[in-house]
């Protein structure tokens, strides 16, 4: 009998030894702070407080990303696509 609540024990804690801890330093998830004006709207994505990206959705025409440049902290360019992986699953469409 001794076995079996020692072995019922082990199975209900054995999901418990396996999660893993995440903190809020530690989120992957993009901050996204959205700001307008005459000519555009722009979304910038920071990464635990560092600026990845900004979108730039002009009132005319396409859609554009600014990245930081490469060793440098405060100049950007210009780029088509976003750098930033974010799932865009369709969980439902008509």
């Amino acid at each position: 009998m001794m076995k079996e609540f020692l072995l019922a024990g082990l199975l209900v804690l054995a999901p418990l030894a396996q999660a893993e801890v995440v903190t809020d330093t530690e989120t992957r998830e993009p901050e996204i702070t959205i700001t307008h004006d005459q000519e555009a709207t722009y979304y910038e994505y920071k990464v635990n407080g560092q600026l990845k990206e900004i979108k730039v959705v002009p009132k005319v025409g396409k859609p554009y990303y600014l990245v930081p440049a490469p060793g440098s902290g405060d100049e950007y360019i210009r780029v088509e696509e976003s750098q930033i992986l974010i799932p865009k699953w369709v969980i439902f469409s008509w």
